[in-house]
């Protein structure tokens, strides 16, 4: 057992506003989390803008600012606090845009906030759109042949070298927000602008199209030691081309032969290692339908609406687990509770 026993107060960054159908999962995550860092006798700082969730209930945190989740509020609320530490990786697409954010303008630095479980590095491996795909192309994992643009221009003559329909995937954002398929020039201009709109960093990718293919997800974990395991895998009942927020998904798969499973299991947890995840992760593949070729769709370096399905499907709390390996701690001394 290797934990820092400096912490001794962390603060944890809630997911906000919950839009009808989707992100409750980040409420039963951030919840889960919570207990979790309180189990060890940590204080427990939250801070979310939505008032109608379980985790600001005052018995799941010791304190709780009920605030906008904007960086000059956080630093206020760090200000005051002084928490050892952060956890990012439990409030979505939202609290690693602003643990990034927190990070990149030396606000973490300011007052010695240590960020815990996956680093602000490995957040932006995963999320920074060119830097994974380098990273996959680093370790030979297949990806979609695509392009990572900053303005319409390049997105154009892309899909003139191409062909449409194309995928359009906007930087560290949530649910496919800003994203889209453009079967024309029309739908491409429209899709690209919004996508740049809406992507804090300005960037999206464009790619082509791999409609029909089925979509594959794998939860898996990591420990700092780089102990790994695959919680479950998912499928999509819906191919690529639906967003799989808006798909039924099954745990387990029900259509891969274990040839199939063992390749992209294998797959995930190498992604895994190379992103330098501590903490949990969602693995997206795409695979064909009818022959073993695959490649990356993306990851999510933090529980996601697919960890909360997983949670539920195998009675593994995905994020209690994650809080804990944040601490320190390693899969072999986590007791499923």
């Amino acid at each position: 057992m290797n934990i820092d026993l400096n912490i001794k107060k962390v603060l944890v960054i809630g997911s906000g506003p919950i839009v009808i159908g989707q992100a409750a999962e980040f409420d039963y995550s951030g919840t889960q989390a919570c207990q979790g860092l309180k189990e060890e006798g940590i204080e427990v700082v939250l801070i979310n803008s939505n008032p109608a969730t379980i985790m600001t209930d005052k018995e799941v945190a010791d304190k709780v600012y009920i605030e906008p989740l904007e960086v000059e509020v956080i630093e206020k609320i760090i200000e005051k606090e002084r928490p050892d530490g952060l956890i990012a990786g439990m409030g979505g697409q939202t609290g690693l845009n602003l643990a990034v954010e927190l990070s990149d303008k030396g606000i973490l630095e300011k007052y010695n906030v240590k960020v815990l479980g996956t680093s602000i590095e490995s957040i932006k491996k995963g999320e920074d759109r060119e830097l994974f795909r380098n990273l996959m192309k680093e370790i030979n994992e297949p990806v979609i042949e695509s392009e990572i643009v900053n303005d319409l221009d390049k997105a154009l003559e892309f899909a003139m070298k191409e062909g449409y329909p194309l995928v359009i995937r906007p930087a560290y954002t949530m649910g496919g927000a800003g994203g889209g398929i453009a079967e024309n020039e029309e739908e491409l201009r429209s899709i690209v602008k919004s996508g740049l709109l809406l992507s804090p960093v300005k960037q999206v990718l464009v790619e082509k199209c791999i409609r029909g293919w089925k979509e594959i997800e794998y939860e898996v974990m990591r420990d700092r030691l780089g102990n790994k395991i695959s919680v479950c895998n998912m499928e999509n009942v819906d191919p690529v081309g639906i967003h799989t927020g808006d798909s039924i998904v099954v745990a387990p798969s029900q259509t891969l032969a274990d040839k199939e499973y063992q390749m992209l299991r294998n797959s995930a947890l190498k992604i895994l290692e190379a992103v330098g995840v501590e903490g949990g992760c969602n693995v997206q593949f795409a695979l064909h339908p009818e022959s073993k070729e695959y490649v990356i769709i993306e990851i999510n370096p933090r529980v996601s609406r697919s960890s909360a399905l997983a949670s539920k499907a195998t009675g593994y709390p995905i994020a209690k687990v994650a809080a804990k390996i944040a601490l320190g701690y390693t899969l072999d001394e986590i007791k499923n509770s």
